[in-house]
């Protein structure tokens, strides 16, 4: 018995030294990333650090944005869905009347970084904030102990040509001009240069003796398209081969890989989009430099991201470090068919270049759509979840097919951090939070999401519900698909299940009623996601992010 006592005892105090070791949390987010941009998602382009993330952890297959920037940067950091934060659009829409389009963080909400804060966890972010600095709600303001960020991305090199809200970072909150030594020496590349700052950031962090949350959210690849001329040159003429060749390339290596069904057929190549076949060589040579641009952006990320693990072993952190790496919404399309090419140097400090519905229908292979709308296209993004310490080995290198969201990341994290999630923050009671921890997912065990999960941008609507999912583009008419079958949305069946389709309609309408949602005042988006403008109506906020 003495004997049992003491191996109890000395399980306990080394049970108890385990969770006292808390882990850090690290999320990383990229712009306008589509669903197969990454090697180990069917991409060509190489991605080998990301590749090895995904190869030491779990991938999803079905994970969800909000089909835009701000609002899925609002769902990410709150747990809430985008108008129940305040941010029911980008944070230049400031409607003051409205229930939930505030363009800024609502006191209603809290956010990652004050939840672990409270917690006793070192927080720090470096990159895009885009969630009402300007209407009052800096990241500095709202948890984060460190910064190092941009207004709302769009930062390259220290000197570029841009609006003057892109001139800018702020350090601990303080503005600070781009080309400022303070920022960075030389001419520095900002996915290189919020690297270092990222570990700058690690390195406070562990000389605090705590445990950190750190969100890393890159400006890349968002327009306008730029990266180092090495870099770019590196990708030069290897997509004269052309888009439809590769999207068939992608979305054979995606059934290979098990990311998506065989069963689902490849999304046709919208009218739209002409037959690469049919191109003049010159066309060929601007539309290849347009996505060696956007590929160079993609190389420099994963450096980041290796630069990041290795980085993080060097601290001896890697082993308890939960890492997420995730995009905000689908592909963009916006520029139309041939993109934007201008300026001179493409690519370089003084360019303006768009990716356009071309290479963005690539991107987002094998699905409908792209950013601005709720089709697969708009919404789907790449998950990897990689923690040695915390996800079992036989679970290296697997797929999730489990749908998750955006909301599910604030669970995830105060299930493994241990900190609670508040009812009442600063004197302003907050709304529950709307999502799941995906631990059990990520473990190899069911999810039991009870409700459905909701979207709405734009007038853009969808609701996914086990394996349904009902969608509509705005003004258009409900469409309803089977996604076990038919995840990229070929076969509208609306008309087959009338009394499913009633009843999953009467749901989203009661969400939209419960959660602050706006009815959407702008105009129907065409096919790449621009604005049909009535005659005489004025330019809104847009600027597309």
């Amino acid at each position: 018995m003495k004997h049992l006592l003491l191996a109890l005892s000395s399980f306990l105090i080394l049970h108890s030294s385990l969770a006292a070791e808390r882990p850090n949390v690290l999320v990383i987010l990229v712009d306008d990333m589509g669903f197969s941009d990454l090697g180990c998602y069917g991409s060509e382009i190489p991605t080998p650090n990301l590749d090895a993330l995904a190869a030491g952890g779990v991938r999803f297959t079905q994970f969800y944005n909000t089909a835009r920037c701000s609002t899925t940067r609002a769902a990410l950091m709150t747990g809430l869905y985008p108008h129940q934060a305040g941010m029911g659009y980008l944070d230049g829409l400031k409607l003051p009347e409205s229930k939930g389009t505030h363009a800024k963080l609502d006191d209603r909400c809290v956010t990652m970084a004050e939840v672990l804060g409270a917690a006793g966890y070192h927080t720090s972010i470096v990159g895009k904030w885009h969630l009402g600095q300007q209407n009052g709600t800096p990241p500095w303001e709202r948890g984060f102990q460190r910064t190092a960020t941009t207004q709302f991305g769009e930062l390259y090199f220290p000197k570029e040509r841009s609006k003057d809200a892109c001139k800018w970072v702020y350090l601990d909150g303080r503005k600070v001009a781009a080309d400022s030594p303070e920022v960075g020496s030389g001419e520095w590349y900002s996915t290189f240069m919020f690297t270092d700052w990222a570990l700058k950031f690690l390195d406070d962090a562990k000389a605090s003796g705590k445990p950190f949350f750190q969100y890393f959210a890159h400006g890349a690849p968002h327009f306008p398209l730029k990266a180092p001329k090495e870099v770019i040159a590196k990708y030069r003429g290897k997509y004269k081969i052309g888009w439809d060749k590769l999207r068939e390339a992608r979305h054979q290596k995606q059934i290979e890989l098990g990311i998506v069904d065989a069963k689902w057929p490849l999304a046709p190549r919208p009218a739209d989009v002409p037959a690469w076949d049919s191109l003049s060589e010159e066309d060929k040579d601007r539309y290849d430099l347009l996505m060696s641009i956007y590929a160079a952006m993609l190389d420099c990320v994963d450096q980041s991201v290796g630069r990041m693990i290795a980085g993080l072993k060097e601290r001896g952190l890697f082993e308890n470090t939960l890492i997420f790496f995730m995009s905000d919404n689908g592909g963009n399309a916006e520029g139309g068919p041939r993109g934007i090419t201008q300026g001179p140097d493409l690519g370089g400090p003084d360019s303006s270049v768009f990716l356009g519905m071309t290479w963005a229908t690539l991107n987002n292979t094998p699905f409908r759509r792209y950013k601005h709308f709720t089709h697969e296209g708009g919404i789907s993004s790449p998950l990897i979840a990689h923690w040695p310490a915390g996800i079992p080995a036989a679970r290296n290198g697997k797929l999730e097919h489990q749908p998750a969201h955006l909301i599910d990341i604030m669970a995830t994290a105060c299930d493994v951090t241990g900190a609670v999630y508040p009812g009442e923050f600063k004197g302003h009671k907050i709304l529950p939070a709307e999502g799941l921890s995906l631990m059990p997912a990520i473990q190899g065990e069911p999810l039991h999401r009870v409700k459905p999960i909701f979207w709405m941008h734009e007038g853009n609507r969808a609701l996914r519900s086990g394996p349904w999912k009902l969608v509509k583009k705005f003004k258009g008419p409900w469409e309803l698909y089977h996604i076990d079958d038919d995840r990229t949305e070929q076969q509208d069946i609306i008309t087959k299940f009338p009394a499913l389709s009633q009843h999953l309609i009467r749901q989203w309408e009661d969400w939209a009623a419960s959660t602050f949602v706006d009815e959407w005042i702008g105009d129907v988006r065409n096919d790449w996601g621009e604005e049909h403008r009535r005659e005489g109506a004025g330019k809104k906020n847009g600027k597309g992010k």
